[in-house]
């Protein structure tokens, strides 16, 4: 494994309907690297394809040393921009290399196109429904997710799922780490083949495991 320069700036692509709160919890080596978060930026429709939305958001990324940090569809997405400007490095956290690694149930609800039944709305509106999360235990979660899934907008998240599900690729990147959690289930680990494995991580481990990740960021960019 080949050791990144210095001056390398570390892109940190979040998951579906997450901002860059999701990485506060990273602790990195700062003095080695500047670390740069990015925001969603809303398709220009539902049926935008995942290749143009790369080539615009690639636009945000500048630099000559480049490593992208994706976690979940970020990973997705951070392979696509791989395929257009040059990079250093992808790590995918919590994320697939090829649509070879999607779950059952993903390739279903493809083919049945059940996924365009998804309710976005409660999503969308989710501060709405937080009243109804009974128990301290739930309440802990509506507040996570309220705080977390902070990008609700009802056609991006119909275009996230549908280019999730579409994704075509299936040939794995070179020069590329794949972080997973071995309690997934967004994505489960069985699916999954050459994976840095975080015991008991879930698929909101970025935020659970945050001091675990940092480690296995910083040794994969340093050794």
């Amino acid at each position: 494994m080949q050791k990144v320069p210095e001056n390398t700036t570390i892109y940190f692509l979040p998951g579906l309907a997450a901002g860059p709160e999701i990485f506060e919890g990273l602790t990195l080596n700062s003095s080695k690297y500047t670390s740069c978060f990015l925001e969603w930026m809303l398709p220009l429709s539902e049926d935008e394809k995942l290749e143009n939305y790369a080539k615009r958001f690639s636009k945000k990324i500048i630099g000559n040393n480049i490593v992208l940090v994706g976690v979940s569809f970020g990973g997705i997405l951070a392979q696509e921009i791989a395929k257009i400007i040059p990079v250093k490095k992808v790590i995918i956290i919590s994320s697939v290399k090829s649509n070879k690694e999607f779950p059952f149930v993903f390739k279903m609800a493809k083919a049945t196109k059940l996924y365009k039944l998804f309710p976005t709305k409660v999503i969308e509106n989710f501060d709405q429904y937080t009243s109804l999360f009974v128990g301290k235990s739930l309440k802990k979660k509506a507040n996570l997710y309220e705080k977390y899934l902070s990008v609700r907008e009802n056609t991006y998240l119909k275009w996230g799922i549908k280019n999730t599900l579409h994704w075509k690729q299936d040939k794995i990147l070179k020069n590329i780490t794949h972080v997973h959690g071995t309690e997934d289930s967004v994505f489960p680990i069985k699916n999954i083949d050459n994976v840095t494995r975080i015991e008991g991580g879930n698929h909101a481990m970025i935020i659970t495991k945050a001091k675990k990740i940092s480690t296995i960021i910083d040794r994969v960019l340093t050794c």
